[in-house]
């Protein structure tokens, strides 16, 4: 039901701008930790279009962190992604088989079911009102918060207070332009038609296929619901017209499917950019998600590094409001997260290079070299076991500095493994350690390594404890116990040691047991306690 004229609170925490994948699944994660939070968007119902198609382990894990169960939508497992060029076959593969922190390293999904879950999420939390038909005008920033001026579906202006906005409105967000972000330079761009498929059953591909011939790139894959998907890069003096016509698609699938057979579900010209704003915040403003970088498909990052932004600045949100943190760390969002999402978009313009060879003599050459050099087993595993992909470690920002040689990297992503709980639940570990910054024991009770006073300031900060033991070990202590059915956990730090872990599962410490009461102190020091 649409929310017609109805008025704007007077006052929220936090306000998002866009109830895309991202936003939604920010006030998800906002939603956990009780943060009184708005979404406002110009639509009221979902897009029923597939968009972003493909999702990795992080991405997963970060749809977990908000709440969805693995079965909350539908996702197709890719078991491998194959480059393939018509001069040289098959010169590039990338091993997606298996998992990664409890999650396939690699699936497609329908985007509409995504978000049909997140905003089903969403809504289970009462400090969650979302409402369509406002469209942000302008805002105002001050010491206190964020006034925003947006136009209802009639043209009316309507204001709300908030004490943090986030722009979650995509790659024309007005909220970037309105706090001097707008993308400067020149932006790689090019033109490609989409095509999905329905009806395709059986007969539709099970892994990614990208076609790099220099004549027309054409990267192809399965979606859930019988879905298949095409793209073909347009020539220059192609037009969106010519391209979208029914012949000329029905032309382009004539290798794969036959005119009779061919079900086309969606048809469209899009413009693939590489941008990257200078900064990813303004005062008590945030950007997240495409209205802060735009990835070019050819990794599938770009939904996945709009999640990555919301789990880092949901958690950090919520512990200023809540008064557990000084706002300063906000200032961390933007230090770990723009150079990362940089990374990426350099990562995908590489592989687009790959894919889209200007000519025969550069594909022949390109193509060539990437078969001679996958037949040097340590560089055959570099780029087959997705080695080349940046990990989400982090430089600087809101962690103690890390040491080099130590097993647990200080700013690098926890892992997540099968455990069991101790009334015998199995599940995974992420569920366990729940929504709190949480003291981790390897093989030791945590919470006896403190004293009375640590234990309060601790608790009193919204920490936590986990001891971790063997599979088979039992506890008699009250802490929260779980056994390491997988040996994933304990195989990545040494015995007897702990981990300071952030809501956002990055280690923000660790050190051998002796050093509990400095682990606690330093990591509340970076709190502002």
């Amino acid at each position: 039901m649409h929310n017609n004229k109805k008025s704007l609170p007077p006052m929220v925490d936090v306000l998002i701008i866009g109830n895309g994948p991202v936003g939604a699944t920010l006030a998800a994660l906002l939603g956990r930790y009780g943060v009184q939070t708005l979404v406002v968007d110009k639509v009221h119902d979902i897009l029923l279009m597939p968009r972003a198609i493909a999702l990795d382990n992080e991405a997963l894990r970060i749809l977990q962190l908000a709440g969805l169960t693995e079965d909350a939508f539908e996702k197709i497992v890719i078991p491998e992604v194959r480059m393939r060029c018509p001069l040289v076959g098959q010169f590039g593969r990338a091993n997606t088989r298996g998992s990664l922190d409890g999650h396939p390293k690699l699936v497609t999904f329908y985007q509409p079911d995504l978000e049909r879950s997140m905003r089903a999420q969403y809504r289970r939390f009462d400090s969650v009102e979302s409402l369509g038909g406002f469209e942000l005008e302008d805002l105002c920033q001050d010491s206190d918060g964020v006034t925003a001026t947006l136009l209802d579906e009639d043209g009316d202006r309507q204001q709300v207070r908030a004490r943090y906005l986030v722009g979650a409105d995509g790659a024309s967000s007005k909220v970037r332009s309105l706090i001097g972000q707008d993308f400067k330079g020149q932006s790689y761009s090019e033109d490609w038609l989409i095509i999905d498929v329905a009806e395709r059953g059986q007969r539709a591909i099970d892994h990614v296929e990208f076609l790099c011939d220099h004549r027309r790139p054409t990267p192809h894959m399965p979606a859930p619901g019988g879905r298949e998907r095409w793209e073909f890069m347009l020539h220059p003096r192609e037009s969106r017209e010519q391209m979208e016509s029914d012949e000329n698609i029905a032309t382009l699938l004539q290798p794969w499917i036959e005119r009779d057979q061919l079900k086309i579900e969606r048809k469209a010209v899009y413009r693939f950019h590489a941008r990257c704003c200078e900064r990813f915040q303004n005062g008590r403003v945030f950007l997240i998600g495409d209205a802060a970088h735009i990835t070019p498909p050819f990794v599938g990052q770009g939904l996945v590094a709009g999640l990555r932004d919301a789990a880092n600045l949901a958690w950090k949100l919520a512990w200023v409001l809540d008064g557990r943190a000084n706002p300063k760390i906000l200032d961390s969002y933007d230090q770990e997260r723009r150079p990362h999402a940089r990374e990426m978009i350099a990562l995908a313009k590489l592989m687009g290079r790959l894919v889209m060879p200007r000519n025969a003599p550069m594909a022949l050459l390109g193509h060539g070299l990437m078969r001679m050099l996958s037949l040097l087993p340590p560089l055959r595993r570099y780029f087959e076991e997705l080695e080349i992909k940046p990990k989400n470690n982090f430089k600087r920002g809101l962690f103690v500095s890390h040491v080099r040689g130590r097993q647990l990297r200080r700013g690098g992503l926890f892992p997540q493994g099968l455990v069991r709980a101790a009334d015998g639940t199995i599940g995974l570990s992420d569920d366990t350690v729940g929504d709190r910054l949480t003291l981790i024991g390897f093989g030791i009770d945590p919470r006896a390594q403190l004293d009375a006073e640590a234990q309060r300031k601790w608790e009193h900060c919204g920490g936590g404890y986990l001891q971790i033991g063997l599979h088979g070990q039992k506890s008699l202590a009250t802490t929260p116990f779980v056994e390491d059915l997988s040996h994933s956990l304990l195989g990545n730090a040494p015995a007897d040691s702990l981990a300071v872990v952030r809501p956002d599962r990055i280690v923000m410490h660790e050190g051998p047991k002796t050093r509990a009461a400095d682990l606690v102190r330093e990591s509340l020091a970076l709190l502002g306690h």
